[in-house]
This record gives structure tokens, sequence and C-alpha cells, in this order.
């Protein structure tokens, strides 16, 4: 009886200790289940999640016009950032009453020559020997080309849809802008109290990164766009101005946009003929060169920059994960990841006194 009475106890004890182990897996696979949604969760919703950083950009380009308004001419918050966006608005509105009609048709005249350009490629390619595989592979090439230009296209189509989205990002941009410190709060809200103070030092810095960055940026698109343009006229190519114009914004993907902006120069060029293409080439090289190696330690000294590896794989990879939007977004959001990786990680975590985040101070 006794003997009986200890087992059934023991038995009951043993069932006792497993509970805490049976709760430990039940969490963790709670856990485990909740990061596969919120993964699936931020893959589904990945255009509403890069709009809203779209409107965190907005935001931190209006704030850095505002915040010396506020300062010289003590203006209050919201007058200051509508003052701030009058003052963009003046300017892209300038530039198009004084260079509008100039710049559409240079670029009405880029769309036009560049099949020229790309038909004098594909003569000069079968001209040369063993040449037939790859004229082969440009045609199939050129056949890509033509469907790029049917969803072109399709895109060309949906600009109205487009055109509201970038209003609903800057309407939002403008919103953060006038009390970025609630919004701030607002997120802060949702983690721990003892956490708090971390966390906010980490997105002060994150904005300091961003606007580091964007100033940089603009100035150097600004530079590139001008030196090329003008390159081009002193050569003799056409539509100089469209191809400058296309070379400076394309400036704002690092790495990537240079290359790709390249492209469409030297078929422009080679319409003139192989020396203007060549030359075309050397020009856009040389360009490369005196930005990587003048331009940007110039502008970007004591401001926030990100590794150029680093750069290189985030537009692949947030390029591949999230299309066209990533690649356009993927400098500055690699640059805020790098921040809080920074912080966090390598700073709280690992305890590395020595590591400096972007835009920390």
């Amino acid at each position: 009886m006794f003997g009986l009475g200890r087992a059934a106890h023991g038995a009951s004890a043993n069932e006792g200790g497993r509970d805490p182990w049976r709760g430990r897996l039940a969490f963790g696979a709670v856990m485990l289940v909740g990061v596969y949604f919120a993964g699936q969760l931020i893959v589904t919703l990945h255009t509403l999640w890069l709009l809203i950083f779209g409107a965190i950009l907005a935001a931190v380009v209006l704030r850095a016009l505002a915040d010396p308004i506020v300062r010289w001419f003590k203006l209050p918050d919201p007058a200051a950032v509508l003052l701030s966006l009058l003052i963009v608005i003046s300017i892209l509105a300038g530039v198009l009453t004084l260079f509008g009609a100039q710049i559409a048709e240079q670029i009405a005249a880029l769309v036009a020559v560049l099949p020229q350009g790309w038909d004098r490629v594909q003569s000069w390619i079968q001209a040369q020997p063993y040449a037939a595989q790859l004229l082969d592979q440009l045609k199939s090439l050129g056949g890509q080309t033509g469907q790029a230009l049917q969803v072109a296209q399709k895109f060309a189509m949906g600009f109205a849809s487009g055109a509201t989205t970038l209003v609903l990002v800057m309407v939002a941009g403008v919103f953060l802008a006038i009390e970025p410190a609630k919004s701030r709060e607002g997120l802060l809200s949702l983690a721990p109290k003892t956490h708090r103070p971390r966390l906010r030092e980490v997105l002060n810095s994150c904005g300091r990164a961003l606007k580091g960055w964007l100033k940089a940026q603009l100035f150097s698109m600004v530079l590139v766009g001008v030196l090329t343009g003008t390159g081009l006229a002193l050569i003799g190519v056409p539509s100089a101005v469209g191809l400058g114009l296309l070379t400076g914004v394309a400036q704002f993907v690092p790495i990537v946009g240079p290359i790709v902006s390249t492209i469409p120069a030297v078929l422009v060029g080679a319409t003139q003929g192989w020396e203007t293409a060549l030359m075309t080439l050397g020009l856009y090289v040389a360009v490369s060169q005196l930005e990587s190696n003048f331009i940007t330690p110039m502008v970007q000294k004591n401001v926030a920059n990100l590794p150029v590896v680093l750069g290189i794989f985030a537009v692949v990879g947030i390029g591949t994960l999230f299309g066209p939007l990533g690649v356009l977004f993927a400098t500055p959001l690699a640059l805020v990841l790098h921040t809080v990786i920074t912080m966090i990680y390598r700073q709280d975590i690992l305890g590395d006194e020595e590591a400096t985040a972007p835009g920390q101070t």
C-alpha cells in the first residue's frame, strides 16, 4: 500500500517536472509560428512597408529644410514644414518652367534615337567574324527588349495610380515631418519602458544618418548630372541634356544606377560613329572615377555612409526581395539596418565599445 502510494506520488512528481518543458516547447512552437507569419506579412505587404519608408524619407528631407527655418525665423514646426514644402515645389516648378520644354524635347529625341543606336550596334557585330552566335543572342535580347517596352507601356498606363500613390506618400511625409517626435514616441510605446531610452537613441541616430546621406546624395546627383550633360554636349552626342538628367537621377541608386545609365548614352553615341561612342564610354568612366574618388569623399566627409560592399549586396538582395521599389530604396534602407544592427547587436549585445554606427554622435 505504502509502496504503491509512493510510486503514484513519484509519477505525479515526474509529470509535474515535465510540465515546464512542455510549456517551453509550446512557447517555442508559438514563437516559430509567429515569426513565420510575421515574415510572410512583411513579404506580402512589402509595397506598403516600402511606401512607409518612402514617406519617412520625404519627412527627413522636409525636416532638413524646416529645422534651419525654425532656428532662424522662430516659426512653429507646422508652418516651417509647409514653407519647406512650398520651397521644394517652387524649385521644381521653376526648373520645369525654365527648362521643361527643352527637357521634354531632349527626352523625346532620346527615345527616337535609341533604336537607331541599337541597329548600329547589331550591324557592327554582324560585320565581325565569328559573331553569328553573339548576334543571335543580341536578337534574343532585342526580343526581350520589345517585351520590356510592352511592360513599360503598361506601367505608363498606370501613371495615374502611381501619381496618386506619390501624392499619398508626400502627404504622409508632411504629417510625419510636422510631428516627428509624436510618431517616434508612438512607435516606442510598443516597447518595454526600460528599453525606450536606448531605442529612442537608435531612432534618432537613424534619422541623422538618413539626413546626412540624403544631403550628400542630392549634391552628388546634381554635380554628376551637370558634368555628364556638359561632357556629352562637348563631344557632340544628341540629347545631351536628357542623358545628363537620366544620369543624375540614376545616381540615387549607387553602383547600379551609373552602370545602367551608361547603356543608353553609348547607344546614342553610336549613332554618330564609333569614335563618339568610345568617347561617350570614356566620359562615363571618367565621371564615375571622379565621383567615387573625389566627389563622394568630399560630400560625404563627416556624413553617414554605407560600406561599398554592403551597398552592393543591399541593392541585389533587397531588389530581389521587393522588386523595383526595393532597388530604389535599397541603400537608405540598408543604412538604417546597418545603424540598428551596429547599435543594438554590436554595441549592446556584444559589448563592442569601438563600434560606431552611422549617424551616432
